[in-house]
């Protein structure tokens, strides 16, 4: 069904993926000072945090499952693009106040892209679901 190719750069962009969202959970469960600065500066302290780790706990699980990758993804690029926006419109870039010079934005983006580039791969899968509620 996929070429070498696709199967490689697949799992290529959900392990970035996955790794990063699961990196973050140790933070936002543990109530880091970066997680509490973020969520608090957005009004949805503190069960914004929680609710936005479970929901990238999921994304992650979701991505490592080949028979699920593109509710991961999908869902994956939901939870990041909400978390960009917070950046562009809210947070900034840069959050001077915890020592992050951009980090976390950046991180953001790739997962963004690896999510996007996961759900392009993987089109042939979803397209189908799109044009059946369309």
């Amino acid at each position: 069904m996929y070429t070498r190719t696709e199967r490689i750069a697949s799992w290529t962009l959900r392990l970035i993926a996955a790794a990063i969202l699961l990196q973050t959970l140790f933070f936002k469960f543990t109530g880091a000072r970066e997680s509490i600065y973020i969520f608090s500066t957005l009004g949805i302290e503190p069960w914004g945090r929680y609710g936005t780790g479970v929901a990238e706990l999921i994304a992650s699980a979701l991505l490592l499952w080949p028979r699920t990758v593109i509710y991961g993804a999908a869902l994956s690029l939901a939870v990041i693009s909400g978390a960009i926006f917070g950046h562009l419109t809210k947070l900034g870039i840069k959050l001077e106040p915890v020592g992050d010079n951009g980090e976390l934005f950046a991180l953001a983006v790739v997962v963004f892209l690896a999510s996007a580039g996961v759900l392009a791969i993987h089109r042939r899968e979803w397209m189908p679901l799109v044009r059946r509620f369309a």
